[in-house]
Formats: C-alpha cells, sequence, structure tokens
C-alpha cells in the first residue's frame, strides 16, 4: 500500500481557506485544441500517470498519514474542462482567469487534480492550465506528467493498480508507525543537532547556531545571517490569487552566466532580487539588509522514489540592499557557493525526519501550529524562488505546438505573499508568478522589472 509520508501530507495539514496547496502550470500551445483530443489523450496515457489516478484514503480517527488508492473509474469528464476568453483578449486577462482557478480548493474525494482548457487567446493559441495538489507532486514530479502527455512520450503502465486499505490494515500499521516514532526522533535529533543553524524555523531558536557548532564533530562551512527583515510580502495570506507570467530567453542568460563564472540558478536568483529591489523602492520599503529567500531543490537519487515530494529547501539571502547589479550577482554567487557546500556535507532527508518524528496525529497538529506562530512573529523567508529544468526542443500535444509553459505555485503565510518560479523549455525560461491579491496586488510588474534586471546583467 502506498502512503503518504509526512512531509507530502503537510501540504494537507496547512491548507485552510487561504493558504492553498495547488501547484500547477499554464501551457500555452501554437493554435486551438479541441477538448476531445484532450480527453483522448489522457485516457490513453491514463494508466502511466498514477499522480492522476489516485484518490486520498483517510485513516480513522486521523491516527495516522492518509493512503494513496487507485481510482479505477476516473471521471475525465469531471476534471477537463473548458472555457473561453471574451474580449479583449490579453494576455493579463487570461492570467486572472488562472489565478482564479488556481485559489480555488480541490475537492479531497476525487483525485486531485484538475484541467481547464482556455480557448480564444490571440493569434488563435489556447491554454491548458493544470492544477495538481502538492501532497501528491513536486515541481519535477508536475514537468513529468506534462512530457507524459506530449507526442514524443511512449507511457508504460506503472504497475498493477493498488485498492484502498482495509481498516484493520490501516490501524496496525498506525500503531507501528507510533512505536517507531521514538526511533524517528532519536535519528533526526543525531543528524540535526550539527546542523540547527541550516534549519528553517529551528535556526532562529536562542543560540541555535551554537549549539549546533557545539556538537559539530567536524567543521563545516559557515553560515550568514538568516534574519529576515519585515517587508510587504509577509503577512497573513488571503484566499485571493494574482498571477502574471513572462519570457526570458535562455541564451541571455547563459551568456551572463559564461561572461561572469557563475551558474544559471545564480542568475536566476539575481534577476529575482533585482526586481523585487525594484518592487520595494517603488512602495518605499527597501529594507538595509537582505531578504531571505527559500530555494527548493531536487532530492532525486537521494530519498525514497516512491515519494511525491523529493525536494526540500535552501534558504539564502537575496542581496536587494546592494544597490550595484555585478556585485548583486557576486554576492547571490558567492552565498549560494556556501550554502551547497553546506548541504553537500549533511544528510538530504532532515526536514523529512523531523516530520516523521512526531506522531501523525500531532504532526497535523504541529503544522497547523507553525503556521499560527508564524502569523504572529516574524516568518522564515520573504520569498520562493524555484528553478526546474525543462526540455530544450520542441514539443506538442495532439500534434499542435507547445509554445510556453508558465509555472503556477503556491503562496502561504510561512512562504510570502509571492512565488516566482522558472521552467526552462525551448531555448527560454518561461517564469510564473504567483501571488497573494492583498501583499503582491500587481504582479505584472515583476515581469517588466524581471526584463530590466537582465538587460542590467548584458555584458
Amino acid at each position: 500500500m502506498r502512503q503518504l509520508n509526512a512531509l507530502d501530507a503537510q501540504f494537507l495539514n496547512f491548507e485552510t481557506a487561504t493558504n492553498i496547496a495547488n501547484v500547477g502550470g499554464l501551457t500555452v500551445l501554437a493554435k486551438d485544441l479541441p477538448r476531445e483530443k484532450i480527453l483522448d489523450r489522457l485516457a490513453e496515457r491514463m494508466a502511466g500517470l498514477p499522480q492522476l489516478r489516485r484518490r486520498l484514503v483517510r485513516v480513522p480517527l486521523g491516527l495516522d498519514h492518509p493512503y494513496w488508492a487507485d481510482d479505477d473509474q476516473v471521471d475525465l469528464d469531471y476534471h477537463v474542462r473548458e472555457l473561453t476568453l471574451k474580449p479583449p483578449r490579453v494576455d493579463a486577462k487570461l492570467a486572472d482567469q488562472v489565478a482564479r482557478l488556481h485559489e480555488r480548493r480541490l475537492d479531497r474525494d476525487r483525485p486531485l487534480w484538475e484541467m481547464h482548457l482556455i480557448h480564444g487567446l490571440d493569434g488563435g493559441r489556447c491554454g491548458i492550465y493544470t492544477k495538481i495538489h502538492h501532497a501528491a507532486v513536486d515541481g519535477l514530479i508536475g514537468a513529468e506528467i506534462l512530457a507524459a502527455l506530449t507526442d514524443a512520450t511512449t507511457v508504460t503502465a506503472a504497475g498493477e493498480p493498488e485498492g484502498p486499505p482495509g481498516m484493520w490494515h490501516m490501524l496496525a500499521r498506525s500503531a507501528w508507525h507510533l512505536a517507531a516514532n521514538p526511533a524517528h526522533l532519536l535519528r533526526f535529533a543525531g543528524q540535526a543537532l550539527p546542523v540547527l543553524d541550516q534549519l528553517p524555523l529551528v535556526s532562529r531558536l536562542p543560540d541555535a547556531g551554537g549549539l549546533a557548532r557545539l556538537m559539530r564533530r567536524e567543521a563545516l562551512p559557515e553560515l550568514p545571517e538568516f534574519a529576515v527583515p519585515h517587508t510587504p510580502l509577509n503577512g497573513p495570506v488571503s484566499s485571493h490569487r494574482r498571477y502574471a507570467f513572462v519570457e526570458l530567453p535562455l541564451k541571455e542568460i547563459k551568456r551572463v552566466k559564461n561572461a561572469f563564472g557563475v551558474t544559471v540558478n545564480d542568475v536566476v536568483l539575481t534577476l529575482a532580487a533585482s526586481a523585487l529591489r525594484r518592487w520595494l523602492i517603488a512602495r518605499k520599503a527597501l529594507p538595509e539588509v537582505p531578504l531571505i529567500a527559500g530555494v527548493p531543490f531536487s532530492l532525486r537519487g537521494r530519498v525514497n522514489a516512491d515519494e511525491a515530494n523529493q525536494v526540500s529547501i535552501m534558504i539564502t539571502q537575496l542581496p536587494t540592499h546592494v544597490a550595484d547589479a555585478r556585485r548583486r550577482l557576486d554576492a547571490v554567487s558567492e552565498g549560494m557557493r556556501q550554502i551547497k557546500q553546506r548541504f553537500a556535507l549533511t544528510p538530504a532527508g532532515l526536514l523529512r525526519e523531523l516530520s516523521e518524528s512526531l506522531p501523525a496525529a500531532l504532526n497535523a497538529l504541529a503544522d497547523r501550529a507553525v503556521f499560527g506562530l508564524v502569523n504572529r512573529t516574524t516568518p522564515p523567508v520573504n520569498v520562493v524562488v524555484s528553478n526546474v529544468p525543462g526540455p530544450q526542443f520542441p514539443l506538442r500535444i495532439a500534434g499542435v505546438r507547445l509554445l510556453s509553459h508558465y509555472p503556477v505555485s503556491v503562496v502561504t503565510d510561512v512562504s510570502g505573499g509571492l512565488n516566482i518560479t522558472v521552467f526552462s523549455y525551448n531555448g527560454h525560461l518561461d517564469i510564473g508568478i504567483t501571488t497573494c491579491g492583498e501583499l503582491v496586488p500587481d504582479p505584472w510588474a515583476f515581469s517588466g522589472y524581471l526584463r530590466e534586471a537582465l538587460d542590467e546583467l548584458k555584458p
């Protein structure tokens, strides 16, 4: 039986009317596509897409994390919907429609996904907005699902369907997991004490850094201070989402990378820092210290391959307080070099071990308590910036060329009211900007700021 681990279950636990755990993407196709072709493609490929077949099975009394069970009769007519934009059909209207769809919670009694075919885009194009619950996928799995729907991919069945577990089976495993929690706690303590200064939230406890240094058996690279400044980006998020997108040429990003001896991800983070600096200056709210960003990174190959979310998160400084663009890039690159050195020397699954160390029922309460605490104190980060690699060749869906794929991500009380996620595809970076409509009501400003930031860095 496939059970959610504690990290996957967290995305269910923290979800409220305002903290929505949907992730997805806006795919833009070169011409209109009938809904019947999407339905046919999904029906053809469904056997190889377990994330689209699974539904939740809850454990009685919430004694353990839920299970996934295959739904052998997925109602594609329910999951795949369509709409048509009315003139004028500008990108902003498309983005507003995506934001309205993204802010709605998914029905937990069905497989946790929806697909919306959006007709009527300028130039005869059409869009496909897809959303999936974060408990079922991370960014890389989401990209794999997109690839599985394209013409060039052959999908094979992903094993025998998994039926729902019996009640006594679930209760017996709950008891076994409860007995194993102390061992998880001891393992987490042994792994975590030497690196308390790099764990989100925990690193801000009094003298966490001093205790970490005391417990280390060998020297580790020191980390900068991750003091989170107050900004308009942070605060309790509303249920209202805003969305914008922008495309940047990958060759220009690589030209900057090669000229200054940095990585593509360093350039992406610098563009985000530069855009944030402009946005904060416009609001007379630029802190004199750097912003703190959460940067998700993949754990593929380092954790259990069956887990939905094979990710962890790095905490790094975004030098928004640095006026010179080149110095800003140097600061980002040096900061990421230190962070990568530290993470390469520490266990991969620390956040998962922390989650697994608590009984499932307490884990759910702890997740909600952390969100409540953040609402009354300072959050662990100001913003989340993510970079997901994609294919560097053109794709087609049912014979229609895929022009762009813009990510649509999560904003929460903990992560802040702005999420910038990048997907590289066929020679360009497709950037999705997801915001809380109350905290960051103008996401299109970031589209312009990101373009300006790239121009600023060109050698």
